[in-house]
């Protein structure tokens, strides 16, 4: 049988956390990350999953929010849990279109070090001139060029990592002969990139940090398999699961790699209970507090591009149609739909037969627990998953800070464990060892 691989996902900015909870913690105190952190550890898990953002959002030109409480940088945050934990892999997002290939090629190697070979880069790409305004060239990247730069910029930090051959990492300096003096001498001239010198970092313990995209379009998944060690997927279903496990594996045999040497990794959530009737109840409960009345006219405006603030959350959907213009409310991320017209004609109905107000269509259309059960069922449907090849694996997103991993990790866990698709202890010591990739020496 196959293992299961599970990372956490450090539930931050979004509106999948629940703020209003009792037990609701700080987004940005040190403490709630290594709590999650330690949780995952003890659960056996593959790695810890920390997202990033360049801009607060905006949304009808005020701050969002959900981000009032900022955005540290993740590759600081991992340094730190690197120092209060000893197995778990620590993957961060940084982006592609606004960093330097040295300069990130040498931070990710340098928490490889700190981590003991623990460390994981997930890559995302952004042409938004928002976000850009915070960077001195700022909007200056064309939407079509994103996954062009985004490649170099991969090739590029590896072929820094890759500088420093595995037998130029001495132990005693006094050791080191006249030859090693080329040890991390690079250059590398492209499109976006023309850059030579030496590389500071030796060969880290796992050779390079793992890779991780989280791309769906086609640019994204032509990208995945010519680039990405795992890839974060959306697809928490299983049929589509199954659809896209397909795709992105058959891609992989064009690039000369095997199907192993990618893991697909949908983000899921999920809400236990002793019994399956008390899991729903819980689950009811988690979505009502996660679509606040504010929440759910604010991500309708999403879709109508309109400010939609004078509305009642509990009343009817706005008659006018969503303004399909070029100028968006959103500002620092993607639209809701590539069509919205039909998005909300397709709301209309679904609200009209089901007689849904606002807020209770927005706690229709915006997803559930991907999850939800005794113990017993989610390790049962996780594991079918997996052996289904719809995934590889899962990272899960709980949705409270610091704490919502803790019952999975003591009732699920245990359960995967005693089914032998979850091991009972490491066996391994570095990120691409507990996933099964082949390190790169």
């Amino acid at each position: 049988m196959k293992q299961v691989i599970l990372a956490a996902h450090f539930p931050g900015v979004n509106n999948h956390t629940v703020w209003s909870d009792p037990a609701s913690g700080s987004q940005i105190d040190f403490a709630s990350f290594a709590h999650l952190a330690r949780t995952a550890e003890r659960g056996r898990f593959d790695f810890f999953f920390l997202a990033d953002g360049q801009r607060l959002r905006e949304q009808r030109g005020r701050i969002h929010d959900l981000d009032v409480v900022g955005r540290p940088d993740s590759l600081t945050v991992l340094s730190g849990l690197a120092a209060v934990t000893d197995h778990l892999g620590l993957a961060g997002t940084v982006n592609a279109t606004f960093n330097e290939p040295y300069e990130l090629a040498r931070k990710l190697a340098t928490l490889d070090h700190l981590s003991g070979g623990r460390a994981g880069w997930n890559v995302v790409t952004s042409s938004d001139a928002f976000t850009g305004e915070n960077f001195r060239r700022g909007g200056f990247l064309e939407h079509s060029q994103r996954y062009e730069r985004a490649e170099e910029f991969v090739r590029t930090v590896r072929e820094l990592w890759d500088s420093w051959a595995a037998d130029d990492l001495v132990a005693d300096p006094a050791t080191a002969t006249f030859a090693r003096r080329e040890a991390g001498r690079f250059a590398h001239r492209g499109t976006h990139f023309d850059i030579g010198g030496h590389f500071t970092v030796p060969r880290s313990p796992q050779g390079r940090p793992l890779t991780i995209q989280a791309g769906d379009s086609e640019g994204g998944r032509a990208f995945a398999a010519a680039t990405a060690d795992a890839v974060f997927s959306r697809h928490s279903r299983l049929e589509e699961g199954q659809a896209f496990y397909r795709d992105i594996k058959s891609r992989l045999a064009a690039h000369g790699r095997s199907p192993d040497s990618l893991k697909i990794l949908p983000g899921v959530t999920f809400a236990l209970g002793d019994t399956d009737a008390e899991a729903q109840e819980n689950a009811d409960h988690i979505r009502r507090q996660q679509v606040s009345p504010q929440t759910a006219i604010l991500l309708l405006e999403q879709l109508w591009n309109r400010d939609l603030s004078a509305y009642d959350p509990e009343g009817p959907l706005p008659e006018i149609d969503p303004d399909v213009s070029e100028d968006s409310i959103i500002k620092g991320r993607t639209r809701m739909s590539r069509d919205p017209l039909k998005t909300a004609a397709e709301w209309r109905a679904l609200a009209e037969s089901k007689r849904l107000g606002i807020r209770d269509l927005i706690i229709e259309v915006t997803g559930r627990q991907s999850f939800i059960g005794s113990p017993s069922r989610v390790a049962e449907e996780i594991n079918e998953f997996v052996q289904s090849d719809a995934s590889d694996g899962f990272i899960l997103v709980p949705h409270l800070t610091p704490g919502g991993l803790d019952d999975f990790v003591d009732k699920v866990v245990p359960l995967l464990q005693e089914r032998g698709v979850l091991r009972a202890e490491y066996e391994t010591t570095t990120l691409r060892g507990h996933l099964g990739l082949e390190g790169h020496r």
